[in-house]
């Protein structure tokens, strides 16, 4: 009789949480039914290569933040990223972006963003990447993973280009007998 390690098993079924998050982010309801929301799984060597560059990014900017959240990817076995695309405005004028729907696009290409995401983006999307990770982690508590939404891993996996989107966050996902995302230190 196959013998499958418990770590091997928590792997497995890690790996299964995620594609069913992922299915959730991705029908998770969209503003006027446009779906600029992207996912990806990562797990085994592109969990340390995400690490790796958050480490690389606390060491450019003095944010230790990144450092702490690099020690708990590690830790983790599976991480499933989901972003967004903002730079395609709903055209509905809402200037919650600062912007028309027509200006949206020129602002963008005048390199509007300061920090190490993409913008400005169309608020629209970002609503729309909200509702899709709350639908994401719900399975994952319904499912027992513990898991955690972290910008740091999002802002790496984008400078790695791991995902075509201009928002993204990580969400790592660990089976151990406490959650190892809370009692964290910087």
């Amino acid at each position: 009789m196959p013998v499958i390690s418990s770590d091997q098993a928590e792997t497995e079924g890690l790996l299964r949480v995620a594609e069913l998050m992922a299915v959730a982010a991705r029908t998770a309801p969209k503003a006027r039914g446009v779906d600029v929301i992207k996912t990806a799984i990562v797990f085994g060597e592109e969990l340390e290569k995400i690490a790796a560059k958050m480490e690389e990014i606390a060491e450019q900017t003095g944010l230790a933040f990144f450092k702490r959240d690099a020690n708990c990817l590690r830790r983790s076995k599976v991480a499933l990223l989901i972003g967004a695309v903002g730079s395609r405005p709903r055209g509905i004028n809402c200037g919650a972006c600062g912007f028309s729907c027509d200006e949206l696009p020129k602002r963008r290409a005048e390199g509007g963003g300061r920090g190490p995401l993409k913008g400005p983006n169309c608020v629209m999307a970002m609503l729309d990447l909200g509702i899709a990770i709350g639908s994401a982690v719900k399975i994952a508590a319904d499912l027992n993973a513990d898991n955690r939404v972290m910008y740091t891993i999002g802002v790496a996996a984008l400078a790695l280009g791991l995902m075509e989107a201009d928002v993204a966050v990580g969400i790592p996902l660990s089976a151990t007998g406490k959650n190892i995302y809370f009692d964290r230190k910087v």
